[in-house]
């Protein structure tokens, strides 16, 4: 099977993958828009986390026949292979409907029943990830798995391991006495991924700018394995580290840029006080998971457009409460404190929005436990030793970046103040 697609041209699947891509819970995916309510600022921004996911697999592709360019068709090379691809494939099969925002009305994770090797330590909140295992591992796709399994050895549990980045069978990924797991992982979720590489690229196409474009095939063509204690490690040239410095700042405008736009993330606030407003007695995530398979956009569309809510009405027609002030970083922070104090002691109701952008979430004092470190390679030119370091070591952006760049706007229906309010709230404004 071929699909054609409009960033990366014509992606190849496999036979065996065909079952997987054509599954019901793979195919949810068609009706799950990648930028939610972007679309109602970007009108182009209507492509799918059904297309998205089948980019991030062909990157992943890209990115492995590089590094393994002269062993593709070692038996276990390809098991290897199709492992990432399906772990990049599936790394949002469990997303929710619309926007992170839907992730507060889902269940305990423990409602889930996961398998104890992919349950949390302690009960909390589930989220996208756990229905994404969830799906992988214990529900009716996993049968999707058989002909991979047959063809390639692949089972879903390495694939779950790849996307939750943990594993308790380090063997499946070993090649030659070297674990590759941390390297694969790295692929599917690190400060250079496949799925940043392919968002960037595919929401700066459909949203019509070019803050996202950056040079994919020099990348790949640099992106380097680097041993070491006996594990491999994602690594880039040392030659390359300006291009990885242009993916960093492509993927920090785009979040300025679009998905901080203040109109996008405004409904998702209101998307909240509907959630908050109705409790579960209008819409909740269920904990069975063949019953997740109806919970898509279309389905929570439907039930907004039925709710009675105020904030459900509002969200349906896209009217979000006027912005009236808008800050950056620390500026401006005394005066919001001051506006907020204001509309406080008024009893005005109103909507804040607090956006922070990081240029990546794998800086060192804040790192996810089993984050790998990324690594840039340095050669000699005339075939001397090589050694590697780590990346923040090679570029000056981590530091530069280390703060989040937080978007702070305050919402309010400011058309419908008495003129001695408005006018108050006028000053406090033009005071910045």
């Amino acid at each position: 099977m071929e699909i054609r697609d409009p960033v990366h041209g014509s992606i190849a699947i496999h036979d065996a993958e065909t079952p997987v891509i054509e599954h019901a819970f793979f195919q949810r995916l068609r009706n799950i828009k990648q930028l939610g309510f972007s679309e109602f600022v970007f009108p182009g921004a209507t492509h799918t986390r059904y297309l998205h996911s089948i980019g991030v697999m062909n990157v992943g592709t890209l990115v492995f026949n590089a590094l393994f360019k002269d062993r593709l068709y070692d038996k276990e090379v390809q098991r290897l292979r199709q492992t990432l691809r399906l772990g990049c494939l599936l790394h949002d099969i469990g997303h929710a409907p619309l926007s992170h925002t839907t992730e507060h009305v889902m269940p305990l994770v423990s409602a889930l029943k996961l398998p104890t090797r992919f349950a949390p330590g302690k009960d909390r909140q589930a989220s996208h990830e756990d229905y994404t295992l969830k799906s992988i591992i214990d529900s009716s796709f996993t049968t999707s798995f058989k002909d991979v399994r047959a063809d390639f050895g692949v089972t879903p549990e390495a694939v779950a391991e790849l996307v939750m980045g943990e594993t308790r069978d380090p063997a499946y990924f070993t090649l030659d006495g070297v674990d590759w797991f941390p390297l694969l992982h790295q692929l599917v979720s690190s400060e250079m991924d496949c799925d940043r590489m392919d968002y960037l690229l595919r929401d700066s196409y459909f949203c019509g700018v070019s803050y996202g474009k950056f040079d994919l095939d020099w990348i790949v063509d640099n992106l380097k394995a680097c041993e070491e204690g006996g594990r491999m490690y994602l690594g880039i040239s040392e030659r390359a580290v300006s291009t990885f410095d242009d993916f960093l700042l492509s993927r920090f405008h785009m979040f300025m840029m679009v998905y901080f736009h203040y109109r996008a993330v405004c409904l998702e606030q209101m998307l909240m006080r509907y959630f908050k407003a109705t409790g579960t007695s209008e819409y909740a995530i269920p904990a069975d998971i063949e019953s997740y398979l109806e919970h898509d956009d279309p389905h929570l569309w439907k039930v907004l457009r039925k709710s009675k809510d105020p904030w459900a009405a509002r969200v349906v027609r896209n009217d979000i409460p006027r912005k009236v002030m808008e800050t950056f970083g620390a500026e401006g922070v005394q005066h919001m404190e001051t506006l907020e104090n204001y509309l406080k002691a008024q009893n005005i109701d109103y909507i804040k929005c607090s956006s922070k952008g990081r240029l990546s979430k794998y800086y060192a004092d804040s790192a996810p436990a089993n984050a790998y470190p990324m690594k840039v390679l340095r050669e000699a030119s005339m075939g001397g030793t090589r050694r590697h370091i780590n990346v923040n070591e090679a570029t000056d952006l981590f530091e530069k970046y280390s703060k989040s760049h937080a978007v702070t706007r305050l919402h309010l229906d400011y058309d419908q103040l008495p003129s001695a309010q408005q006018k108050a709230v006028l000053e406090i404004v033009r005071a910045i």
